[in-house]
């Protein structure tokens, strides 16, 4: 994320115009898994990271079934999961969401399934868009060995079938999660017009609402 403070006047509104429209043909449609977790009740968790966390929150809290979204670090220490720490690149942590959802409505697979697609770009190594660093990886945090077989599971499925143009670089890892500072929370819906919001993020949710109306709200 610093970068995003450059992304201002003219180029801004034009970038904007242009990845609106575009919004679609940034998205990957991506097929179902193949193996998924059974309907459930109760409530689980999934902790996802897929670089910035605004866009990835921002995606997830317009999925139904989806019951809070907490933005945050995962895979390094609790003494260094703060934003000013962890933008150092040397904490080990990645700008993560922690998504508790209601498996009677949406299951592990289908998050997944919108991670890959929609929520960020799983070929980019320790990269997503303008931001750049470990900290912005893709990768999965499986919070039990029934997360950690479907994803690995999906993706041989993706790699196997040449979803992408490249390989898939996410990682299945394992660690804490540590919610971030307040001002991030949600962080779209108290900043829609900010410019990387704007540029980066609303034709995501956008994406979300074209490619998958059944589970958009």
């Amino acid at each position: 994320m610093n970068m995003k403070t450059i992304l201002i006047g003219g180029a801004l509104a034009a970038t904007a115009m242009f990845t609106l429209a575009h919004a679609q043909e940034r998205a990957v449609p991506v097929p179902a898994p193949k193996v998924d977790q059974p309907a459930a009740s109760g409530k689980q968790v999934a902790v996802l990271a897929g670089g910035c966390f605004w866009g990835v929150s921002a995606v997830f809290e317009h999925v139904k079934g989806v019951v809070d979204v907490t933005s945050g670090y995962a895979g390094g220490a609790a003494n260094t999961a703060t934003y000013d720490q962890v933008t150092t690149e040397t904490t080990g942590h990645a700008e993560a969401v922690r998504i508790v959802y209601d498996p009677a409505k949406v299951s592990y697979g289908k998050l997944l399934q919108i991670y890959f697609s929609v929520a960020h770009n799983p070929t980019e190594l320790n990269r997503q868009g303008p931001d750049s660093g470990t900290s912005y990886r893709s990768a999965i945090f499986a919070q039990n060995p029934m997360q950690k077989a479907i994803a690995a599971q999906y993706i041989a499925q993706l790699n196997a079938a040449h979803t992408f143009h490249a390989p898939i670089v996410t990682k299945i890892e394992t660690g804490n999660f540590y919610a971030a500072e307040g001002y991030h929370q949600h962080f779209l819906d108290h900043n829609p017009t900010h410019p990387y919001i704007v540029i980066n993020d609303l034709p995501k949710v956008a994406a979300l609402k074209t490619m998958y109306p059944a589970v958009y709200r």
